[in-house]
């Protein structure tokens, strides 16, 4: 390890700071927060674990696979933010408190009164059904223990359960709940899988990139690899892991607090999930090994830090977790992963190292896209624009055109693959190969690489801003979304009903609006995410006899569809 290049500066300063068990950069209130339900705490989903296009932000209480019970307010404070949601957390909760945090409480079933008294203000006045906003200090004061809402299952969610979040105010990075002591009992090791060992060579890294998975068994904290072997390196390495964790009051597989790797008794790379900013939750597909997830499905870890990855997730690295094996001699290498209660899993193997041959005189690729550059390419029918900060790595960058397909308005642009993982947005612009005429406004980019949003025709491109790399070409939404009444029709007698319910959706580019109105005034209609219906209960304000109900509904690209009947109730 003497041909190693370890800071030792670094190395002192993370001793000094991450001495301590867990692993984190700071210490947090005890016994300032209460939890958040009266019930045997048990989580379905755990702090910064893996998540399709995120890590997971606070803690999913379980509520017995049922809705319908009190949640409380964890500490003295104000309601600061109400939103409600057709999708992600739907019903939510914002709390303030004066010890500079804020709780946060998602997927509801309902609000305490005073709270849903001004969101249903709010969205009459501001005809609304998804609203998001601010409430002045003051205005809705709550004491620790309050009632502030129901628990449900509302928004994106498979089945009832507490979403909690405990946030710096200022900062607005959420921070692990446990550290708070908002803990869950946890006798239980995390389990080790799979390791793995990636040759990265003097090249980015990318679904190219040499490497091999090895399976791995154990239990009770010590793990081995299946096939007992010295593993062969050279040069330029780094290394993965596949691993989770159980607590003793669930079964479910959430994810680890922390990862340490060491070499030969030296630690070159740390993750803790401690905190995290919430522009930086897509950096997960930075974090794991994309293509194998993309191909595979599979949540490998890898144990080094994408130069173009900044998120506070990785609180120590060196050379950011990736070795110069070049020394002809075998080597120790050791994984510590634990819990935040302490519990601890590891595994030891040997690598041997042969000496890599010394790079030839080569230059960097023509086509290679930078992390830390805005990045241009153009075609005579294609511009394709990504700015600094939506790639983890550098990227050799690939493009072919296609034949035009038929019913389509542009040829097919292969942009680069779906293997390489974009932080936000980047923006394409296509020339139209078909004249669109006065149907330019409905034109939308869309393919392999899903359906570009904010699409518009300017200066004889369509342009708009994607989320993968893929397949795109033009193509136009002229269809208008579909109504399908439920329980009404012209003529009802609705009497006995509840309310009035849907199903709505559109074939391309998405519901955006809705609005319904009964004898001319607007009502406030509820889609539900789950079952698509979207919903009006009647209150007291419809009065008995003969009423005219009207619905409309419009897409992104201004095609709309209307839907009235006459009823009786």
């Amino acid at each position: 390890m003497n041909k190693y290049c370890y800071p030792l500066l670094l190395l002192l300063s993370f001793t000094s700071i991450y001495a301590q068990n867990p692993i984190q950069s700071r210490d947090y209130p005890q016994g300032y927060f209460r939890y958040p339900l009266d019930l045997p705490p048990a989580v379905a989903g755990g702090f910064a674990e893996l998540r399709p296009n995120h890590f997971h932000a606070g803690l999913d209480f379980r509520t017995n696979q049922r809705t319908g019970y009190p949640v409380h307010a964890a500490a003295d404070g104000y309601v600061s933010r109400i939103r409600v949601q057709f999708g992600g957390g739907g019903n939510i909760v914002y709390l303030n408190h004066p010890n500079g945090y804020t709780t946060v409480y998602m997927h509801n079933q309902s609000f305490a009164p005073a709270i849903a008294k001004v969101v249903r203000d709010y969205q009459y006045e501001h005809q609304l059904f998804e609203v998001d906003f601010n409430l002045l200090p003051g205005q809705i004061n709550v004491r620790k223990g309050d009632v502030i809402a129901i628990s449900g299952q509302s928004g994106a969610v498979a089945g009832p359960h507490s979403h909690f979040e405990i946030r710096e105010t200022k900062s607005e990075q959420t921070i692990n709940p446990q550290l708070f002591g908002i803990t869950i009992p946890d006798r239980v090791a995390p389990f080790i899988s799979a390791i793995g060992v990636y040759q990265i060579g003097n090249r980015p890294f990318s679904e190219h990139t040499p490497h091999q998975f090895l399976s791995v068994t154990g239990a009770s904290g010590k793990y081995r690899l299946l096939r007992p072997q010295v593993i062969e390196v050279s040069g330029n390495t780094a290394f993965g892991i596949s691993t989770n964790d159980m607590n003793s009051a669930s079964t479910n597989r959430n994810g680890p607090y922390s990862i340490q790797l060491n070499i030969d008794g030296k630690t070159v790379y740390t993750f803790a999930a401690e905190r995290f900013a919430f522009d930086q939750t897509h950096a997960i597909n930075g974090y794991i090994d994309y293509p194998s997830f993309v191909r595979e499905h599979r949540f490998m870890q890898k144990c080094f830090v994408p130069p173009g990855s900044h998120i506070s997730l990785y609180p120590q690295s060196v050379n950011r977790g990736i070795v110069n094996f070049n020394d002809d001699q075998v080597h120790d290498v050791e994984y510590i992963v634990k819990d935040v209660a302490g519990n601890t899993s590891t595994i030891n193997f040997k690598v041997h190292a042969t000496p890599a041959p010394p790079p030839g005189a080569t230059k960097p690729p023509s086509n290679l896209f930078y992390y830390d550059k805005v990045n241009v390419f153009t075609t005579s029918r294609l511009k394709v624009i990504v700015d600094i900060g939506n790639l983890y790595d550098n990227v050799e960058f690939t493009y072919d055109s296609l034949d035009r397909k038929s019913g389509k308005y542009s040829i097919t642009h292969r942009i680069h693959n779906k293997m390489t993982p974009i932080h936000d947005r980047y923006e394409i612009w296509i020339k139209p190969d078909v004249s669109l005429g006065n149907l330019a406004d409905k034109a939308v980019i869309t393919g392999s690489g899903g359906l570009c949003d904010s699409c518009t025709y300017e200066n004889g491109y369509v342009k708009g801003k994607a989320r993968s790399f893929g397949e795109f070409y033009i193509t136009l939404d002229t269809v208008p979304p579909n109504i399908a009444p439920l329980n009404i029709h012209n003529g009802a007698n609705m009497a006995k009903a509840r309310g009035i319910f849907f199903r709505i959706g559109d074939n391309l580019t998405g519901v955006k609006t809705y609005n319904g109105k009964i004898d001319g005034k607007w009502v406030l209609m509820q889609w539900d995410y789950k079952t698509k219906v979207l919903s009006y209960t009647f209150d007291d304000s419809i009065e008995h006899g003969k009423h005219s109900f009207e619905l409309v509904v419009g897409d992104a690209k201004n095609n709309f569809t209307q839907y009235t009947a006459q009823f009786t109730k």
